[in-house]
C-alpha cells in the first residue's frame, strides 16, 4: 500500500468517466481522489502510465497540497457563512485534508 511506502505521484486530472481507473489499475496501485481533481498514487510504473492515459498534469506535493488546501478553505468559508439552522441539517463542516 501507498502509505507503506511512502513514494507518491501527484497529478491534477478530471474524472472523465469509465475507464478512468481501471479494475486493473486499483489492483496495480493505490490510488485516491481529492478536491481540486488531484490524485495521489503509488510511484511506480503502472501508475505513471495512468497518468499519461489520462492526460493528466504533473504536480509537486506542495502544489498538489496547495490546490486541495484552497479548495477545502472555500468550502469552509461557505459553511462558516451558513444559518445555525442550515449548519445544523448539514454533514458538518468541511474538514481539513493534508495528502499523503
Amino acid at each position: 500500500m501507498a502509505t507503506d511506502k511512502g513514494f507518491f505521484n501527484y497529478w491534477v486530472v478530471a474524472n472523465s468517466g469509465k475507464g478512468f481507473i481501471t479494475h486493473t489499475d486499483s489492483r496495480k496501485f493505490w490510488i485516491r481522489g481529492y478536491p481540486g481533481n488531484v490524485w495521489v498514487c503509488d510511484d511506480i510504473p503502472e501508475s505513471r502510465d495512468w497518468g499519461a492515459r489520462n492526460s493528466a498534469a504533473t504536480k509537486t506535493k506542495s502544489q498538489a497540497q496547495t490546490i486541495v488546501t484552497n479548495i477545502v478553505e472555500a468550502q469552509q468559508a461557505t459553511w462558516d457563512d451558513l444559518s445555525d439552522e442550515d449548519k445544523a441539517a448539514s454533514t458538518g463542516r468541511p474538514a481539513t485534508i493534508t495528502l499523503p
